[in-house]
């Protein structure tokens, strides 16, 4: 073999491989949430049979020191260890791992001890079984020590085995006591003089020459002689691995999005950021934790579109919020219209006070008004006849937006100045943000600047809207986005929904990828709620707010139902509020909010819905059906959604109870936390019919029941 291939220290003899969580090798980290058990597990393995030992090391970014967790086998040579991640931000960790010689030795020796009689004993001893502390002379060595012409020539052989057993017990003492002065050496204090004067224990047992021993330590002398392993010739895995830990927001929230400029009471009145203030209550009631608006920014004037997305703006159409930047300035700006950063203040001062954050939209484009265009041309494309290049999706063209390049010459600069934009509304109180069409700007940027702005505020989200290719939108994810929009929106059938759901709510894209769930956008009406009608609506909102444990609507659109688009084959709304004031009747009677309000409401009082990590889809004899289930400790919810909009379905379920913490046999409730009505469901298989108009779905809290209750209740159908 060739010389390159000689380690530095060829005694490190363990091999670790395998490790879980670890992103595209170390390169990106692994996502959890302050408070969170991290597991941490690796294939830990060495030649020949020495035991092997293994520790976690891991820390937060800033501490000089590692913490430990000791590794554990679950068979297989496979390991786990576990740490609380208790602060947010950076952390980083490693396994190491080493040949245990004294735990080899203590299983050797009661292996040894066992065998003193083995020969003689006409049962034999199973040398797997330790023998524990033994106080009293085995009958097995009583047999071995019996003369020998009371036995025949067969037993006069087997008592010369023994013997040769025996023999071997006083040299393993000494290499014993020799590993426990080793490690006496490693220790201090007490933990040092005991175990001293358990070596010079195995030293002297030796001068006793006995016919015969018992196993010489007890269980807190091997466990003190364990904790001062020797870790000369340990092996270290060769990256540390970084970890990111997030606030409880990251994982479970539930997004509202509105357009202050449709929030005045009076028809035709552009709305403000107090309006804002008055919508917050509302808000609130209906259980969401982030209001989303919006760019707020001043908007252009040239190439402004008009209503219905018009090339051609008529007098008083107010533009597209995207189309950013106008003589008044840009994103570190606010729309006259909307209101004063004093306003500004007012509105994150109010919904914080609700328990509500208010999420900013970031959009790196630009109007033909910014002030960017003015002073840094070159950050933008120029055509050949020197205009700026337009954005356009050909033959789609979009005059008033002028897409960044991020391949100008003056990258730096670029960068910093839209870092700057985030630090700027950080500063005004926002620490949440929905960044439009990351996966249009450099990758390598967003890497950079979600790290910059985590240095020095780490409770930052940042939630991607990008509707993508799968690898972008995951690899914006590992870049640094603490959330994502889905394909979820387009996902209707059971099969569909179940494959998608259990690719991103599972390792390994579940260690980086939240999704967050939207039934609808202002740029996406999907056509299952253009033809679905309300119950569309009040099914797909089911579905979202239950499947993930992060979900949002494009809110007064939602509520009431909005389904009409543009045209025919469009998911773009006739009358969009993207290019028009919009004035929406909230208290109409056919509202969703009731319905919006009931599951932001069992969201919010119900663990299970508050993470991913325990959906599991159930068997139904239907199609038509979806069937799932979240567990967290008591709170254990099976889902039942009919997918057909206009026909009632029923089914029987053939329910996974290991997954739901039941038994296969014996009656349990079924409390649908919609209705408020409890089902007696019995076993595996229970009957569902759901009429889309009136019952569109169960949200079922399961409890067990005891053998004494209702042992003669007769199980109910719905």
């Amino acid at each position: 073999m060739g010389g390159d291939l000689k380690p530095n220290e060829g005694r490190s003899r363990v091999v670790i491989e395998n490790i879980k969580p670890e992103i595209d090798g170390g390169r990106y980290a692994a996502k959890r949430v302050v408070g969170d058990t991290v597991r941490i597990t690796a294939v830990i393995y060495s030649d020949g049979h020495d035991h092997v030992a293994a520790r976690l090391l891991y820390r937060r970014d800033h501490e000089p020191a590692w913490r430990y967790a000791a590794f554990r086998e679950l068979g297989n040579d496979i390991w786990a260890a576990d740490f609380v991640a208790d602060a947010i931000g950076p952390w980083r960790y490693t396994v190491q791992a080493w040949v245990d010689h004294f735990g080899t030795w203590v299983h050797d020796l009661h292996k040894r001890i066992d065998a003193q009689g083995t020969a003689a004993s006409p049962h034999g001893v199973n040398l797997n079984e330790p023998s524990g502390n033994l106080n009293e002379p085995s009958a097995d060595a009583e047999l071995a020590t019996a003369p020998p012409e009371t036995a025949g020539p067969t037993a006069a052989a087997s008592q010369a085995v023994a013997a040769t057993n025996r023999s071997d017990v006083p040299i393993a003492f000494l290499t014993g006591a020799a590993l426990l002065e080793h490690a006496s050496a490693l220790a201090t204090g007490k933990d040092a003089s005991t175990l001293k004067t358990a070596a010079k224990s195995l030293r002297s047992l030796v001068e006793k020459k006995n016919v015969s021993y018992n196993f010489p330590l007890s269980d807190e002398i091997i466990a003190l002689a364990l904790r001062y392993p020797d870790h000369t010739f340990a092996s270290t895995y060769d990256t540390e691995l970084p970890l990111w830990v997030d606030r409880e927001l990251a994982r479970f929230s539930s997004w509202y999005e509105l357009f202050p400029r449709s929030l005045s009471e009076t028809p035709g009145v552009h709305g403000t950021l107090r309006d804002v203030v008055r919508m917050l209550p509302s808000v609130a009631d209906m259980g969401f934790n982030i209001l989303y608006m919006p760019p707020i920014h001043p908007i252009g004037t040239a190439f402004r579109k008009g209503k219905n997305n018009s090339t051609v703006a008529e007098p008083g159409d107010v533009g597209s919020p995207w189309a950013i930047g106008n003589h008044d300035g840009g994103h570190k700006s606010i729309l006259r219209d909307l209101g004063t950063f004093a306003d500004f203040a007012d509105m994150v001062a109010a919904a914080g006070k609700l328990g509500i954050e208010i999420a900013l939209d970031i959009a790196f484009q630009c109007s033909p008004d910014h002030p960017w265009v003015r002073q840094h041309p070159d950050w933008f494309q120029i055509r050949p006849d020197g205009t700026i290049q337009y954005a356009e999706n050909p033959p789609k063209k979009y005059q008033d937006i002028y897409p960044l390049n991020f391949e100008s010459a003056d990258w730096q600069a670029m960068w910093q100045e839209l870092f700057s934009v985030f630090d700027f509304w950080i500063e005004r109180g926002i620490t949440v943000f929905r960044v439009d069409n990351p996966h249009t700007k450099a990758l390598p940027f967003w890497e950079w600047c979600i790290s910059e702005v985590h240095k020095t505020h780490p409770e930052v989200i940042f939630l991607a809207e990008a509707f993508t290719r799968p690898h972008v939108m995951y690899g914006l994810a590992k870049m640094g986005y603490t959330q994502s929009y889905t394909y979820f929106s387009w996902r209707t059938e059971k099969k569909e929904l179940t494959q998608y759901m259990s690719e991103v709510t599972t390792e390994p894209v579940s260690d980086f990828f939240r999704p967050s769930l939207w039934p609808n956008t202002p740029d996406i009406l999907p056509g299952s709620l253009q033809t679905g009608g309300r119950a569309g609506f009040a099914q797909r909102a089911i579905l979202a707010a239950t499947l993930g444990a992060s979900w949002g609507v494009y809110g007064p659109a939602f509520e009431l139902c909005d389904g009409t688009p543009a045209k025919a084959n469009s998911e773009e709304y006739l009358n969009s509020e993207k290019y028009e004031l919009r004035h929406w009747q909230r208290d109409s009677p056919d509202s969703l909010a009731p319905l919006l309000t009931r599951l932001n409401t069992i969201r919010n009082s119900e663990p299970a819905l508050q993470t991913n990590e325990s959906l599991t889809f159930h068997a139904i004899s239907n199609d038509s059906l979806i069937c799932y289930s979240k567990r967290a400790g008591d709170s254990v919810l099976l889902t039942i959604v009919n997918l057909a909009p206009h026909t009632t379905h029923s089914g029987w379920t053939s329910l996974d109870m290991a997954a739901l913490d039941l038994p296969w046999i014996g009656m349990f409730d079924a409390e649908d936390l919609l209705t408020g009505e409890t089902y007696l469901w019995q076993g595996e298989r229970n009957y569902v019919e759901l009429a889309p108009q009136t019952s569109p779905a169960h949200i079922l809290r399961l409890h067990p029941r005891h053998l004494s209750e209702n042992m003669s209740a007769e199980s109910t159908e719905d």
